[in-house]
């Protein structure tokens, strides 16, 4: 039995440690909660539907704003780490000792973030159009800066940044941009400029190496699904094989021609995927 959707579930508050967060739950009533971490300048509408909902479809699902996002109050954190506190001091206040845990983009950096600090909260991690700290940027787009930086996203600018330049790939993306608006009711705000310079310095902080380049991977120790389109302009599609080639239980799921919005590019199939991976036995050394 399935409770509430996308579109019908009441954007709820809680509070923990003087933050009042903005969230949703809906879907199953059993299983292990997926908490789902957005992209960039992102709140809980930017997803699409058909990919929460069918997700939804096995299990419950969570959204919600991080600090200074969206809805939700307090200051944005300028660091993946910070990000990941802040849904750390979320989940206490929730009740969820034990979550799956995906992150698109930046919402990725967070993740990464989190199972390292917390590992013992993460089942399993699956991790979309995403790098680890100091990735490349061979590969990014040349109008990507420009574009990401408007002050409104428009259609046009989603057909650019997230999807590829074939007509089937942007018939897709205008697919998706009607779904991702669908909720009128009750829809989340955007973030504003302050959560957004915010952001700005959390992704040039991520693009900074600590250490040895690449090796807190190896600390990744969850079962991990690494996704990404083959021609991801946004966030360079060669950091999808790092992530595979470095955590050390991972997978890798690369979508035919589609940039960093796979997911909303091949909802059904990307639903399919991960529920595969999440309902699956844990593989050998997992």
């Amino acid at each position: 039995m399935t409770t509430h959707t996308h579109a019908t579930a009441p954007t709820r508050y809680l509070e923990a440690d003087g933050v009042r967060y903005a969230y949703r739950r809906f879907g199953a009533e059993t299983g292990v909660p997926l908490l789902m971490l957005p992209h960039f300048r992102a709140g809980m509408d930017h997803w699409d539907p058909l990919v929460t909902d069918g997700l939804a479809a096995n299990r419950p699902v969570v959204l919600f704003d991080n600090a200074g996002v969206g809805a939700s109050g307090g200051d944005t954190a300028t660091s993946a780490e910070g990000f990941a506190e802040n849904t750390v001091r979320f989940l206490a206040a929730l009740g969820l000792e034990e979550i799956d845990l995906l992150g698109f983009s930046v919402g990725g950096y967070v993740s990464q973030a989190l199972v390292l600090a917390r590992p013992d909260l993460v089942r399993r991690l699956i991790l979309v159009g995403t790098k680890p700290r100091a990735g490349e940027t061979q590969g990014l787009g040349e109008r990507v800066p420009e574009v990401a930086g408007h002050e409104v996203l428009t259609e046009d600018d989603y057909l650019y940044l997230f999807f590829g330049p074939s007509a089937a790939s942007r018939a897709a993306g205008r697919a998706f941009w009607k779904r991702r608006h669908a909720r009128t009711h009750d829809a989340d705000p955007e973030s504003g400029p302050d959560s957004v310079r915010a952001q700005d310095a959390l992704r040039a902080d991520w693009g900074t190496p600590r250490g040895e380049r690449f090796e807190e991977l190896r600390g990744i120790r969850q079962p991990t699904l690494v996704v990404n389109g083959d021609n991801d302009i946004m966030v360079p599609t060669v950091n999808s094989w790092i992530l595979f080639r470095h955590i050390p239980d991972a997978q890798l799921v690369i979508f035919p021609d589609a940039g960093h919005g796979s997911l909303f590019q091949y909802p059904e199939l990307f639903c399919s995927h991960v529920t595969r991976f999440l309902d699956g036995e844990v593989t050998p050394g997992g």
